[in-house]
């Protein structure tokens, strides 16, 4: 059934693909922003040791359970259900992975396009063109449905030609292009002035504040999204795994080319804060509070650039640049699930799924575009605040308490023969079925009641 439905054609391949479905705007905006505005260094600290003690072992339920099926998520959760009622459990809980994964890209879509758009309004200022820069960073109407449409194109372009030929062979050439991007922006923000003040933050830890409540809850919640867990992106992308490859270590793999993304980030993003500080922009509130955490790319950045002369505008073109690549790797990801759904479930050619789903979607970031101010953030708030934890949760509970262990401890061995001596299988069945349903459940309350 794999080779007939896809298949990753190397371990390369996969780890880039996954990797770049995880490695999104998130990574690159959302983690610096939200160190910046938890201690720096201390939030790193706790990040880092609970990725993989929380991260991992619900990536790793994902890759399971889409290999062993071979299948799409709603398909997947109705094969691993032990009898025909919670099957259709599960197969709710699939449908309504591919619906959130849908809503989330309405929303991503637009914000891709602004990544797009100032990028080229950076092309336009070297050029002169001041009036079209203008235009594109104004955030009309116009230019945001424009780039929104241009953004799921590209999506649609790449998921359109499969598995092995678009997914991975975009993805293969995407996240490398990236990577060396953001290490050459932060080799060069290391050499302004100021640069070291934002380091100082990210690298020395306040012990005191790492013991935080509130930031241990924070750093919970970004290790957990970071990874796009809970809405199927990761199912799906396992079920086009061969079954000879190491799920444990392919895994493992893709947390940390994940973690290393974001933590590089975190290299360039508070620096370059603290370079703008140097250069009389003001990034702080009087009471200490990071200004516009959530728009930060679009105000401080550009102003940051705008003190550089020629040199700014070369860096933003090149970090808007990077910004569109991270977006356009989660994307596919993304759009896959509900289009995987449609091949399998309702016999659609992939084509004609691609365009009618991809158009679906770019209808629904139309409406929201058109009722910006009602719909822009609830649609926010409800797939990644709410839908995500609760569907990892489900994920969790399907694998640990509905799902037979010997079954499960089968599907690992088919590429890890020795599993069931090592710690992986001593440790993993029990964090999913106790600890990572309750700190789900913690992240979601805090989402709720703060």
């Amino acid at each position: 059934m794999a080779a007939t439905r896809g298949e990753f054609s190397s371990r390369f391949g996969f780890v880039m693909a996954a990797a770049g479905s995880a490695v999104g705007l998130g990574n690159i905006w959302g983690f610096p922003t939200q160190a910046a505005s938890n201690g720096g260094a201390a939030f790193l600290l706790v990040y880092l040791a609970l990725a993989f003690t929380l991260a991992y072992p619900v990536l790793m339920v994902e890759l399971v359970i889409g290999r062993y099926a071979h299948a799409n998520a709603v398909n997947a959760l109705r094969r691993i259900s032990p009898s025909a009622a919670i099957g259709r459990i599960g197969a709710g809980v699939g449908i309504a992975g591919v619906v959130v994964a849908s809503l989330i890209l309405s929303f991503y879509a637009i914000v891709a396009g602004w990544m797009i758009a100032f990028g080229l309004a950076s092309v336009m200022a070297l050029m002169g063109q001041h009036g079209a820069a203008a235009w594109l960073t104004s955030f009309s109407f116009s230019s945001n449905v424009l780039f929104m449409l241009l953004f799921m194109s590209l999506t649609i372009g790449i998921i359109s030609a499969g598995v092995s030929n678009g997914i991975e062979r975009w993805s293969a050439r995407l996240m490398p292009v990236l990577i060396a991007t953001l290490v050459a922006l932060v080799v060069y923000v290391m050499t302004l002035d100021g640069a070291m003040d934002g380091l100082k933050v990210y690298l020395l830890p306040d012990f005191e504040r790492a013991l935080s409540p509130k930031l241990i809850v924070a750093a919970l919640g970004a290790a957990f999204f970071s990874l796009s867990l809970g809405v199927g992106t990761m199912l799906i992308y396992g079920s086009y795994i061969n079954d000879n490859e190491n799920l444990p270590v392919v895994g493992g793999l893709v947390t940390l080319v994940d973690i290393m993304i974001a933590v590089t980030a975190g290299f360039l993003v508070l620096p370059a804060m603290y370079v703008a500080l140097h250069n009389g922009v003001e990034i702080f509130t009087a009471t200490g509070q990071l200004i516009s955490e959530d728009t930060l790319i679009f105000t401080v950045l550009p102003e940051l650039f705008a003190t550089m002369g020629i040199a700014g505008i070369v860096v933003s073109i090149t970090f808007f640049a990077l910004m569109s690549i991270a977006a356009l790797t989660s994307s596919i990801s993304m759009l896959e699930v509900p289009v995987a759904y449609a091949i399998e479930e309702h016999n659609l050619p992939r084509k004609k799924a691609v365009l009618v789903i991809g158009g679906l979607i770019a209808l629904a970031s139309l409406t929201i575009l058109l009722n910006f101010e009602a719909l822009f953030g609830f649609v926010i708030t409800f797939t990644t605040r709410y839908s995500q934890p609760l569907l990892g949760l489900a994920l969790c509970i399907f694998t640990g308490w509905l799902w037979h262990r010997n079954t499960v401890l089968k599907e690992l061995q088919k590429g890890a023969p020795d599993v069931a001596a090592g710690w992986f299988w001593k440790i993993w069945p029990w964090y999913i079925k106790f600890f990572c349903p309750v700190i789900i459940l913690a992240i979601f309350a805090q989402s709720i009641w703060g």
